[in-house]
């Protein structure tokens, strides 16, 4: 019996990598749905090589209830939603109140609405698997022990390209050379957020809900081979961790046929020229970012929220020219400074995103001017 695949964000960097890892399984497997931010050749191209629908292919990139029926539609088992940003939540939101398997590459959606989505998760019956490298390590080496047997977690973060640089020499640096990530091909968001670290931040924030494990017991580390994808530490003092090649179609097919790996091997290492694997603590002195968001999480609440809506504009803000790469920070800290509320209901969510857009985009408005 094949299983039913929507795949939300199919012509981004996500999306095409899993519908090469999908081209090699297709008597398991079969595209029911597809949905792009804009209708492009691209999308068509996927459609067609796919045999999906056109009623079934979106381009709705402002169009967030049109992710969220294709996200619940009956003869959809999978859904992968790999939508950029705060817009994937009504989509998370639906997979996991149908009951499907969330193959979950849209972060921001678990990070500004973690008990939304809960409540979503408990009610509907759906599950969750991880497709950002570090979590889906994390699921992997879970499968080692017991919960209550976890001592910490072990985010690794390769340090984007800005790695050693000092404040100063970060205040002058250009979009194209934030854009230059040296392990990992991916999206611009993604990519300035890992410059700065709070591509990391978040994934503090998602590894505590994910995984139930509080902010005191997660830990960074700078590790910029990117070959250890992160660890776990057990209570009897064992490590065990998740190591392979900078291949996103590794963690992409694991999520698919969780818990059974897909035969094809991506990222296997050639450990007779592999060399040394380096570990450092990270700066967060000058990547101001990590500390951020350790911050919105423990505040809790809609502070997550503001958290990411906030850096959304700030990010965006950067690649636009009208800020430089260091008041991406100063930008969500001087947002996050107005304070945080509840977050029980989906509406809660909503307008602290809301809110903290607003705020940021007259922040920046603020710092363009000066």
């Amino acid at each position: 019996m094949t299983r039913g695949v929507a795949i939300l964000g199919s012509t981004g960097s996500i999306g095409t990598q899993a519908l090469d890892v999908l081209s090699r399984h297709r008597d398991e497997y079969r595209i029911v749905a597809l949905a792009a931010g804009r209708r492009s050749e691209l999308l068509e191209r996927q459609a067609a090589e796919f045999g999906v629908p056109a009623d079934r292919v979106r381009a709705c990139a402002d169009e967030p209830d049109a992710l969220a029926e294709l996200a619940a539609l009956d003869d959809v088992d999978v859904v992968l939603n790999a939508v950029v940003g705060f817009a994937g939540l009504p989509a998370t939101l639906a997979a996991l109140g149908a009951g499907k398997r969330l193959a979950l590459a849209n972060k921001e959606s678990l990070i500004a609405a973690g008990p939304v989505v809960a409540k979503a998760r408990a009610a509907g019956g759906g599950e969750i698997v991880p497709v950002d490298s570090e979590h889906s390590a994390i699921w992997q080496c879970l499968r080692a022990g017991r919960a209550s047997e976890v001592a910490r977690i072990v985010l690794t973060a390769s340090g984007g390209p800005f790695r050693g640089r000092t404040r100063e020499e970060l205040a002058r640096v250009t979009v194209d050379e934030a854009l230059a990530h040296p392990t990992w091909n991916m999206g611009a968001k993604i990519t300035i957020d890992s410059s700065t670290l709070m591509n990391k931040g978040l994934e503090v924030i998602e590894a505590h809900e994910l995984f139930g494990v509080g902010f005191d017991r997660i830990d960074v580390v700078v590790h910029p081979q990117s070959i250890v994808h992160s660890m776990v530490e057990f209570c009897d003092g064992a490590t065990i961790a998740q190591l392979s090649m900078p291949d996103m179609r590794l963690p992409i097919a694991l999520a698919l046929g969780a818990p059974n790996r897909l035969p094809v091997p991506y990222g296997a290492i050639d450990w007779a020229t592999m060399g040394s694997l380096d570990f450092e603590v990270p700066d967060r002195s000058t990547f101001e970012c990590l500390g951020l968001a350790y911050h919105a999480g423990r505040a809790g609440g809609t502070a997550p929220a503001i958290l990411s809506g906030a850096n959304e504009v700030a990010v965006d803000a950067f690649l636009g020219g009208r800020i430089p790469w260091t008041d991406i920070a100063n930008v969500v800290a001087e947002v996050l400074n107005d304070g945080a509320g509840t977050a029980d209901e989906i509406s809660d969510v909503l307008e602290a995103d809301r809110r903290a857009r607003e705020r940021a985009a007259a922040v920046v408005a603020s710092r363009s001017a000066a």
